[in-house]
């Protein structure tokens, strides 16, 4: 039992074949953009489809999962112009794949497949309400609750990074101090500048941000390498990250009660960052019985992850 994997990006797509319990026997991949034409890409995906099939036995493979960045329509197999993506306009991916390949096809957003291999096959294995926060270029959730993915009722379900958690401050999924805002890569630029421009009205020197013409390289890996470093200012952006990642996560727990909050990304490069900080807030700011059951953990697959993901919408579904 084979199963074919496609996880659709902006700069690249992989095609892999796996087993059910997600061995990768064979990757293929191959660059896109986000002005490459979606015909030009699906092309290419239903070569590279047609070549692993014939390689690996037509009669083996089960069906395809699909791993790409929202927004999109799970239930009716639709890419919904993803900022990634921009040009693929209410594409029916599902549709062109199942008569091109002849095989049963899925769909999920990025957030949800990760939530599905970090579930089936990393940090959240074995539980039953397992939350998956994406924490890299923005924040979203995938939910895992009673043993399903929920999806919602039209697949929209797990858009914490949405959620308001100050009347000011970084926007992020344009609201102005949204869980994005604090926890992204876009969010932590955004903050760092806030916080910068702070330091500098007060007369403050910031040493690793001379003028706004280092803005560019404040991304959420310099910064968080400055902390290490020992950089007071760095830090103390880190750390507005880590308490509003506790007070995030807080509201997640007392919705939710989830055995596990599994986190990618930017909290699984940099956890010892951010862990005890997001802690603390977590026990003051969430309900106590709820909190003692839930455990926060950094993602395991690493840059698996994508590969696992795909093939994971495509288990789930048999």
């Amino acid at each position: 039992m084979l199963y074919l994997g496609i996880d659709i990006g902006g700069t690249k797509c992989a095609i892999v074949v796996g087993d059910e319990k997600c061995n990768i026997i064979e990757r293929a991949t191959f660059k896109t953009g986000r002005d490459t034409e979606p015909q030009i890409i699906i092309d290419k995906i239903i070569e590279l489809s047609k070549e692993l099939k014939t390689k690996h036995g037509q009669d083996n493979f089960i069906s395809i999962g699909i791993s790409c960045g929202g927004p999109l329509d799970s239930r009716l197999g639709i890419i919904m112009s993803p900022p990634n993506l921009p040009l693929w306009d209410n594409i029916e991916i599902v549709n062109i794949l199942e008569k091109r390949l002849g095989l049963k096809t899925y769909i999920q957003n990025d957030a949800n497949a990760c939530a599905l291999a970090e579930w089936k096959f990393g940090s959240g294995k074995g539980t039953s309400n397992m939350v998956f926060l994406t924490f890299g270029t923005g924040l979203g959730a995938g939910l895992i609750l009673n043993g399903k993915l929920y999806e919602g009722t039209n697949g929209m379900a797990g858009e914490v990074g949405h959620i308001r958690l100050t009347d000011n401050g970084p926007i992020g999924f344009n609201k102005e101090g949204s869980f994005e805002g604090y926890c992204s890569g876009g969010g932590i630029k955004n903050l760092s500048q806030i916080v910068i421009k702070e330091k500098w009205n007060n007369n403050q020197s910031v040493s690793f941000c001379k003028d706004e013409n280092d803005f560019e390289k404040l991304t959420a890996k310099y910064v968080f390498q400055q902390a290490k470093d020992g950089d007071s200012i760095a830090k103390e952006i880190v750390d507005i990250c880590a308490i509003n990642l506790g007070k995030g996560l807080s509201i997640i727990i007392d919705m939710l009660n989830p055995e596990c909050i599994v986190i990618g990304s930017i909290y699984t490069r940099d956890e010892p960052l951010l862990r005890d900080k997001a802690i603390e807030i977590i026990k003051q700011e969430a309900i106590s019985q709820s909190a003692q059951v839930c455990s926060i953990k950094p993602a395991s697959l690493d840059e698996k992850i994508g590969d696992y993901a795909c093939l994971s919408v495509a288990i789930n579904n048999m």
